[in-house]
């Protein structure tokens, strides 16, 4: 079984929504100190999924966009 803190959520919005409730927390001061270097770590992590989502939908996008255009190449 996965460590939570090496797996990655499903979507973009679980990452997303995952990155808030970390953000509240550290921001409430809810996380101990004991924790809060785990809770960066995985906040990285988070980041770097939603970066890499975002810019995959860019090229996805993009390709679309190509394909529309008149006189593209299939």
């Amino acid at each position: 079984m996965e460590n939570k803190n090496t797996s990655l959520p499903e979507t973009y919005e679980a990452a997303y929504e995952e990155l808030l409730q970390i953000a509240e927390a550290i921001e409430s001061e809810e996380i101990s100190i004991d924790l809060l270097s785990t809770q960066v770590a995985r906040a990285a992590l988070l980041v770097q999924y939603c970066q890499d989502k975002l810019r995959q939908a860019e090229k996805d996008v993009a390709t679309v966009i190509e394909q529309m255009k008149p006189n593209s190449h299939s």
